[in-house]
């Protein structure tokens, strides 16, 4: 008989969306942070759609990036309070000012103790209540793992917020059901699969990346505009006075930072802020968003949301360098559920954990809502144009699941898409109309494997 644990109380808390205020990452704010933005299910689990009926659970698989997490160095911290401390000494603070600079230093004080780029309270919050709500979403199928002996594999980038995000994944899934316990074999490391980008499967990627003239001039197209020296200027005459934020325009600190600079500074403290709830003060939040207008943090995240959208979404309509790289991995969703229908598999889940790196340009490829539109010959990535939201894409805890049901010789798959069921990109056909379950041969006909 299965125990009730916390994690299975904390499922439930993470049911519902957010609480929409900016402190907490919250929906009405949830673009301005970008891929930084805390993790949302995107369905509740009591309106998921029953398999047809005879149909079995047989196995489950995902592509999971890391939760929430600390800024991955202080550098943002240091400079900007190198600013500050300049403009202390100046008499140049406003009075939202004079508090910026210690919220900043005790923000960075719970992110070194954190350890920066780790995982935060927050960030493990949302992966047991994830994997809760796996458990609970096929129960059926965890029992039958554990019956008959069948294996539960994890495998990450090897990177210390993607390994940690495993382990607390599959410690969330034992607490649930301890028979699960001899499931579980070591934790694997595949870096050429989870970590592509920086891997030899992506050495074309990284030369594009480090050379390509087209996107470093797009990229600064969209950044160095009159609209973000305007933004960076209302951002900076929050903290400081008029004449310091004119120094900083002027050029006088250069060596410090210029006003675009300092601004990005300020707003991604604003967005990691949330990531860290846990550890504020008072475990509620951080303020934040004192510091930045909601118009402001919306524009410095579209700022970030087009540097992502070229350099690891969907990019430029005549060029896949930034998603081909993805192929081995959604070959591996495949191979799993093939290896599974063949009777060659002993596994009755797959667990990935990996990235925004890797979660963004898998989605491109995929064709995943949001992901499917590319800036066409001329054309630059606006919000008006395009829907691509790294909040949406891939926010923090992102995931893609696959759940895999069998009736005798048939396989009928069902993709989840950050927790909400989602169809497979267009020329993909369901079952049945408006049906979220797809026929495995109708999929590898569709994806064109073989």
């Amino acid at each position: 008989m299965k125990r009730v644990t916390p994690a299975l109380a904390l499922g439930a808390l993470f049911l519902t969306a957010l609480p929409a205020h900016a402190t907490d990452g919250g929906l009405a704010h949830r673009d301005s942070y970008g891929t930084k933005a805390v993790y949302a299910p995107g369905q509740n689990p009591r309106g998921y759609r029953q398999p047809p009926a005879g149909y079995t659970a047989v196995f489950t698989e995902n592509v999971s990036r890391h939760g929430s997490r600390s800024a991955t160095d202080g550098e943002d911290g240091d400079m900007i309070l190198a600013l500050w401390n300049q403009a202390r000494a100046d008499g140049q603070l406003t009075a939202r000012g004079r508090t910026f600079g210690p919220d900043v230093r005790a923000l960075e004080a719970a992110m070194s103790a954190v350890g920066y780029g780790n995982l935060s309270g927050r960030g493990k919050d949302e992966l047991r209540a994830t994997a809760v709500r796996l458990e609970k979403r096929l129960p059926g199928l965890f029992s039958a793992i554990a019956a008959n002996g069948e294996k539960i594999d994890v495998v990450s980038s090897g990177q210390g917020r993607a390994v940690d995000s495993g382990t607390v994944f599959a410690t969330a899934l034992t607490d649930a059901d301890p028979a699960l316990k001899p499931a579980f074999g070591p934790a694997r490391v595949d870096k050429n699969l989870l970590y592509f980008h920086k891997s030899s499967g992506g050495a074309d990627y990284q030369k594009w990346l480090a050379g390509d003239e087209r996107l470093a001039t797009t990229v600064k197209s969209v950044t160095d505009q009159p609209a973000s020296h305007r933004a960076a200027a209302r951002v900076l005459g929050r903290i400081f006075k008029p004449a310091f934020v004119q120094r900083v325009v002027d050029g006088e600190f250069a060596a410090t930072a210029d006003d675009l600079t300092a601004a990005t500074a300020v707003y991604n403290l604003y967005a990691i802020a949330p990531a860290m709830s846990e550890e504020s003060p008072d475990g509620k939040g951080w303020d934040f968003g004192r510091y930045i207008a909601p118009r402001d943090a919306a524009w410095f995240g579209y700022l970030s949301d087009a540097e992502d959208f070229y350099e690891k979404g969907p990019s430029f309509s005549d060029s896949d360098i930034t998603y081909k790289m993805a192929q081995p991995l959604l070959d591996d969703l495949f191979e799993q559920v093939e290896a599974k229908r063949d009777g060659t598999s002993t596994l009755g889940a797959e667990l990935r954990f990996t990235h925004a790196e890797e979660i963004i340009p898998l989605a491109a490829l995929m064709r995943l809502p949001g992901s499917g539109r590319a800036a066409a010959p001329g054309s630059t990535y606006t919000y008006r144009n395009n829907p691509w939201r790294g909040a949406e894409v891939a926010s923090l805890a992102s995931n893609i699941q696959w759940d895999v049901f069998r009736k005798g010789d048939d396989y009928l798959v069902r993709m989840l898409y950050n927790e909400k069921e989602t169809a497979f990109k267009q020329g993909c056909e369901p079952i049945a109309k408006n049906s979220t379950f797809y026929d495995l041969d109708e999929l590898e006909k569709c994806f064109d494997r073989g």
